[in-house]
């Protein structure tokens, strides 16, 4: 199960700095910054969005590529098209225009021969005027063509800019369509080969599921050699689906005061669940479902710690947390691995009036409110910082730093079981 791969990086601070691990964060809290650097590998529906979304944008392209094109060929030689209405206009007056030119030139041709025919001195004069007019006539001909043809000309001109400036715009659609066309390969490659990945490990990614929550009640502050304490972890489906197969998980750690003994033969954990109420052993539960869990439901499983009469003073930590796995192989959990403290008291010794979790923010755990029936969350036991230690008048450090690499295990052994039961899935 791929939801705890900062396991390894907490395990890491758990060894280099295991004071750090249990007084300040949840064990889970380097996964948190990582979000923030790192972005989350996308969902397969991530993927088949972006496909659709690649295949809109590439057929867009196309169309308008293809309207372009047919603007080019068609709307720009509509006569209607002002461009294209100029030079009709323009080129039929350049025609009129030549052709009164034309016209004008042969009436001083023919104003000529009557003149060169006259014999009179008055058949002269006559012909003269008449040639006068006529070469002024075919002056004024000439230089209305002239304009004519000016304005035709421009007017081809502007034409062929327009249809320059559509051809340089298809250009660019056309790149536009295949950048786009390359991004939607792109797209249907990520998709296939995400495919191809889930294929080889069904369900792909698990994901953090915050709105699945594990919180502990009922866990005394102090618990005294040779008793046994019962209390609840309840596990909430905050989200709005239902997960197939839920697995709550729980572990506990112990040293003595001085933190060079590991308590952890001396403590029993055991559980069991409405459903099935004998006891057994936690490392049980932590490998098997507790069954189907509807959305905004809780179930709750029932804890039994109980204490050898010879366990010596120390102090000792409840490690929880919870992990789905649904039919189709999607699968998630609880990003963090929160912890509740506890005193340890030989048996000779008086507990005085002991607190138990409920209510209670951890020792080391500071979270805001999670989803689901749960309204206060449980991350620790035993007030901010230095929890319950400094009752004992021993040093909290030591403790500490052996709690914390017992976490390591901790952590280490739910990395081992929640990637057994994501290969498992649902029938584990």
């Amino acid at each position: 199960m791929k939801i705890r791969r900062v396991l390894a990086t907490a395990v890491a601070a758990a060894v280099t700095a295991p004071v750090v691990l249990l007084s300040t964060a949840p064990a889970f809290a380097d996964e948190k910054p990582a979000a923030q650097t790192q972005k989350a590998k996308p969902t397969i529906e991530e993927l088949e969005q972006a496909v659709d979304l690649a295949q809109k944008e590439y057929d867009a392209a196309v169309i308008a590529v293809n309207d372009a094109i047919k603007f080019l060929e068609e709307g720009l030689e509509a006569e209607t098209y002002p461009t294209k209405a100029a030079v009709i206009e323009t080129k039929k007056a350049a025609e009129a225009a030549a052709k009164a030119k034309t016209e004008a030139d042969q009436a001083v041709v023919d104003a000529q021969a009557k003149l060169d025919a006259a014999t009179t001195d008055e058949e002269k004069a006559a012909a003269q005027t008449v040639l006068d007019e006529a070469e002024k006539a075919a002056q004024d001909a000439a230089a209305a063509k002239t304009a004519a043809d000016t304005k035709a000309t421009e007017a081809r001109t502007a034409h062929d800019d327009a249809r320059v400036a559509q051809a340089r715009k298809i250009n660019l659609l056309q790149k536009t369509r295949d950048e786009a066309k390359k991004k939607l390969d792109d797209a249907k490659k990520a998709l296939a080969d995400a495919e191809a990945e889930e294929g080889e490990e069904p369900g792909g990614e698990c994901v953090p599921e915050p709105k699945l929550t594990a919180v502990v009640s009922g866990l005394p502050d102090k618990v005294v050699g040779g008793t046994t304490k019962t209390f609840t972890l309840r596990v909430t489906n905050g989200t709005g689906r239902t997960m197939d197969a839920l697995y709550p998980y729980a572990a506990v750690h112990a040293f003595d005061d001085k933190g060079l003994e590991e308590l952890d033969s001396y403590l029993d954990l055991e559980w069991s669940i409405a459903g099935n109420p004998n006891w057994r052993d936690v490392d049980l539960l932590n490998g098997s479902s507790v069954g189907p869990l509807k959305a905004k439901a809780s179930v709750d499983v029932k804890l039994r710690l109980k204490a050898d009469a010879d366990i010596p003073a120390g102090q000792g930590a409840l490690f929880v947390s919870a992990d789905y796995v649904n039919a189709d192989g999607s699968c998630g959990g609880y990003p963090d691995l929160d912890h509740h403290e506890f005193q340890i008291l030989a048996k000779a010794a008086d507990p005085g009036k002991g607190e138990d979790t409920e209510g209670k923010p951890g020792g080391s755990s500071n979270t805001t409110e999670q989803g689901g029936s749960s309204t206060t969350p449980v991350n620790g036991t035993g007030g901010s910082g230095s929890g319950s230690l400094a009752e004992t008048g021993s040093s909290d450090v030591l403790p500490k730093v052996a709690l914390s690499g017992g976490a390591a295990l901790m952590l280490g052994a739910g990395a081992v079981v929640v990637a057994r039961r994501r290969k498992a899935g649902v029938n584990a």
